[in-house]
């Protein structure tokens, strides 16, 4: 049969998780394909961009939505495990899990991943196919980053430390190295701020889950002191309160504050843990070329 749409796949996912074991991506899609019976031809029928399959592509997405509602949660790299939520929701024998129904018994964190963009208002003039491809791609975007910062959130607190001096590398920095340990409260890497190493900068980065408060960024600030720095760059997963963003601006020190939204849209820009599906280019018309001498 053909490949079904990715909502179709939501609930026989979360019944294959049901047994509260780890699972991994491979495993899901095989046991998908078996139960929708998908033939080995239309498995293996690939997007127009060429870069993966349709099949591969929509279990990809269900598994996104469901770890979204808190249906399913992240256990390490590529591998997942059905969440409480998860449990009670399937012991209501549902017969369908769609978006329609996430919406109504997902967490809130999926109502916000899911939210529509805003209406244009009634007098706005029909868009041009131009701002129809813009937005298209800031929604593709978006999609990207918050799968993006789910994977970053699910790997090891060292792999974390690692991407982010490759993330800085990339940025056009000189050169990092990871110096504390997991679990520390004090300073993971050090950056170089040029080529030679004359400038450094001293980085904590750190998959919290809560919002960050003042308090943690003022310890920051006190290992800066620990080791005769003026420049320290905080990285975290989630977010930082008004309070934390506040003391950095007020602080003698120079602290950049980078929070999960903008380390996915750094990642995005600078290559990192992405790689590009398909690239479309926009022509116009060569004025010059058409033009004549008299």
């Amino acid at each position: 049969m053909a490949v079904p749409d990715f909502q179709s796949f939501m609930l026989p996912l979360l019944k294959f998780a049901a047994d509260r074991k780890e699972h991994s991506q491979s495993e899901a899609a095989d046991a998908l394909a078996l139960h929708f019976k998908i033939t080995e031809p239309d498995r293996k029928e690939m997007l127009s961009s060429g870069r993966q399959t349709r099949f591969d592509n929509r279990v990809a997405w269900a598994s996104v939505y469901l770890r979204k509602a808190r249906f399913l949660e992240s256990t390490r790299r590529g591998r997942f495990k059905i969440t409480e939520r998860g449990s009670e929701i399937l012991k209501r024998n549902p017969t369908r899990i769609d978006v329609k129904f996430l919406m109504e018994y997902g967490d809130a964190e999926f109502k916000e991943f899911h939210r529509p963009p805003p209406k244009e208002p009634p007098t706005d003039p029909k868009r041009t196919p131009r701002e129809i491809m813009d937005a298209g791609y800031l929604e593709l975007r978006r999609d990207l980053a918050q799968v993006l910062l789910n994977s970053v959130k699910s790997c090891s607190p060292r792999f974390f430390e690692r991407l982010v001096l490759d993330l800085l590398e990339k940025m056009g920095y000189g050169g990092g190295e990871v110096v504390g340990q997991p679990g520390d409260g004090g300073v993971d890497g050090i950056i170089r701020q040029d080529k030679l190493g004359l400038d450094v900068i001293y980085l904590q980065a750190k998959r919290w889950e809560g919002t960050v408060g003042r308090p943690i960024v003022q310890t920051f600030s006190g290992s800066l002191d620990g080791n005769k720095a003026r420049k320290g760059v905080l990285i975290t997963t989630s977010r930082f309160s008004s309070d934390a963003r506040d003391f950095v601006t007020r602080s003698e020190k120079k602290i950049v504050l980078i929070d999960g939204e903008e380390l996915a849209n750094l990642m995005i820009d600078n290559g990192v843990g992405v790689a590009v599906d398909a690239k479309y280019e926009i022509k116009k018309l060569d004025i010059d070329y058409f033009e004549e001498e008299l």
